[in-house]
């Protein structure tokens, strides 16, 4: 089938990706949008998840195509954002054709991060709107953009041993079959690189100390803090998104069949994940045409999805008082 390589968005036909952020306010939106419409699946794996239009993603539902997947911050107020980009669909023609009406089909699903900048303010229609408009073939930003933005990672200790957390985007082609994944980690647990399983990012032995991390001095540190917090200290916000899109044709059932097993990615670089304080999502995106073994897609949809999760931390710079995983080695 030819080598394994990671190629660019702009070599990878048909998806477009876009973020609006208010850096002020630390949060902000991201959006993929598939050319004439992708078939789409979906799989919620955390315990406290925030999500809209996920049921239309069900096998045997009527809708066969979907025409953007929103990933947000705000919470649940910046499921708002959703209308923006239903917006900018409909003024140009793209959705599922109602009468007289178009109507833009538009899952979506959000993180919490009211706790980082200026928490009254969230993604709303405007930011929406905005991401599509910045909505690219060529697009490459990570770290601090979109839904990246005001995340963080390692909260079980406190948000004061918190780091910064971002959005990571990686794409994979082998042969004519191309597949990658948009990650926005804003996690309870720590994060590790599967590659070497080395903890790189995460809760940090005290609000000063940024050269050592807390599972790195107490393998149990987890298990003993949960212990003694009461749980409703550790809800600062967490989860896991992430959007994958292919040119693989897939059926519906396919797709969410996909997406629940790229969950595995999720498992291999967050410790602990799908808590119930997380509310970890996965999306699929599959416009065809090529025709593609479902556990090959699965093997290289984990691998891309656990390869976006560490980058996304890896150029996240430090803000809003969290340290990023640069700062960490710098110090």
């Amino acid at each position: 089938m030819g080598e394994l390589k990671e190629i660019s968005l702009k070599e990878m036909e048909g998806f477009k990706i876009g973020h609006a952020q208010d850096r002020r306010a630390g949060t902000g939106c991201s959006v993929i949008i598939p050319e004439s419409g992708a078939a789409g699946g979906v799989d919620v794996r955390g315990g406290a998840p925030g999500t809209r239009e996920t049921d239309l993603l069900k096998p045997g539902n009527l809708a066969e195509k979907i025409n953007a997947v929103l990933l947000t911050g705000g919470s649940a107020f910046g499921l708002e954002a959703a209308g923006g980009v239903m917006k900018y669909l409909e003024e140009r023609g793209s959705g599922f054709a109602a009468g007289e009406f178009t109507v833009p089909l538009v899952p979506a699903a959000v993180l919490f991060d009211l706790s980082c900048g200026e928490g009254k303010i969230r993604p709303d229609r405007k930011m929406g709107y905005q991401a599509c408009l910045q909505a690219a073939s060529d697009q490459e930003s990570n770290g601090n953009y979109g839904a990246g933005t005001g995340a963080t990672v390692g909260k079980y200790a406190g948000m004061e041993r918190a780091m910064k957390g971002g959005v990571g985007q990686f794409i994979y082609r082998l042969g004519e079959l191309k597949i990658g994944a948009l990650a926005a980690v804003n996690c309870l647990g720590d994060v590790y690189d599967p590659d070497n399983g080395r903890l790189i990012a995460g809760a940090r032995t005290d609000k000063n100390a940024r050269e050592r991390l807390l599972a790195a001095e107490d393998r149990e540190a987890f298990i003993r803090l949960a212990a003694d917090r009461n749980a409703g200290n550790l809800n600062d916000g967490n989860t896991v998104l992430a959007a994958l899109f292919t040119n693989a044709r897939l059926s519906p059932a396919g797709a969410s069949r996909l997406a629940g097993i790229c969950h595995d990615a999720i498992a291999r670089t967050v410790r602990p994940s799908h808590t119930m304080l997380d509310g970890d999502t996965i999306f699929v995106l599959a416009r065809g045409p090529v025709a593609a073994d479902l556990n090959l897609l699965a093997s290289l949809g984990v691998e891309v999805t656990a390869r976006a999760i560490i980058r996304a931390v890896k150029e996240a710079e430090s803000a809003y008082g969290f340290p990023g995983y640069t700062e960490l080695l710098e110090d």
